[in-house]
């Protein structure tokens, strides 16, 4: 029998109950996100994304400055906090209570965010700093030392989420299984994973992972799922990111049925349908 979850984290002294699924919205302040339908750089558009999201039932904003998708260009550190900025002080301005996120793997981003804008959580899509540089290889850590994102996450007392870009479930598990000991060891308290869907994996190895997601479990920590209109799904579905929402619908799904607490999504209000529709199921078994 499956053992029930009470996750939650602590967001600047707030709890974030996790023991019900939640939806993480996404908030690119970008020109070139994958989605063209994500792309907010305006101020009118961003502060109207970010009330969306909490309006159609979002829990938390996540806001990015620098696009990860196959050919981007690569942003500096300063554009990247630049963007941040703008976006950052017109989301605290349009929703003050807000849990946000920032997406980032720059340690100096991560500081600026927190420190000035009150952000409780980092995004971390490079696992520590092994990858996240758009169309640079992965580079494996073999120096033993503690990633500068771990260190600046412990000194920050933020919540941080650790993506993986390992291209399976079985490497996937070996470096989490350290990464999270490297966290504690730098004092971050609350550690979210998230199996990096489209980041170091085959299209086959992303479905590997989603079907043994499940997995995660046996470490105990809260999981998030980032699958939203993916490549992933477009090659499988044979369509494209405009095209992509059923088919993220019915990975979310998936991805809740194997232990998903967090989905990140760029289709906030049927995610939220995904996971009520999800809950009323698991309430009759």
């Amino acid at each position: 029998m499956e053992t029930e979850k009470d996750y939650s984290i602590n967001v600047h002294g707030r709890l974030l109950s996790l023991a019900e699924p939640c939806v993480m919205g996404i908030l690119n302040c970008t020109p070139d996100s994958f989605f063209a339908g994500s792309r907010k750089q305006s101020e009118k558009d961003i502060a109207g994304r970010a009330n969306e999201i909490i309006s159609q039932g979002g829990k938390i904003i996540d806001v990015g400055a620098f696009s990860t998708r196959p050919g981007a260009e690569e942003v500096s550190e300063e554009e990247e906090m630049r963007r941040l900025r703008t976006a950052l002080s017109i989301v605290r301005r349009e929703q003050p209570d807000a849990v946000v996120s920032v997406d980032t793997y720059r340690p100096a981003v991560a500081q600026m965010a927190v420190e000035e804008y009150g952000a409780d959580i980092i995004n971390d899509v490079s696992e520590g700093g092994k990858t996240g540089i758009v169309d640079t290889p992965l580079e494996q850590n073999t120096d033993g030392q503690m990633p500068e994102i771990f260190t600046m996450a412990g000194k920050l007392k933020v919540p941080y989420i650790l993506m993986s870009v390992q291209k399976d479930t079985h490497d996937m598990l070996l470096n989490f299984s350290k990464e999270v000991q490297q966290l504690r060891d730098a004092g971050v308290n609350d550690i979210i994973l998230d199996p990096g869907f489209g980041f170091g994996k085959t299209t086959e190895g992303n479905y590997e992972v989603l079907a043994h997601m499940d997995c995660l479990g046996e470490l105990k920590l809260p999981v998030l799922a980032a699958v939203s209109r993916k490549r992933m799904i477009q090659q499988v579905a044979g369509t494209t990111a405009d095209g992509a929402l059923n088919g993220t619908t019915v990975v979310n799904t998936i991805a809740l049925t194997k232990g998903a607490d967090i989905l990140r999504v760029h289709d906030v209000k049927e995610a939220v349908e995904a996971v009520s529709i999800w809950l009323a199921t698991k309430k009759q078994e």
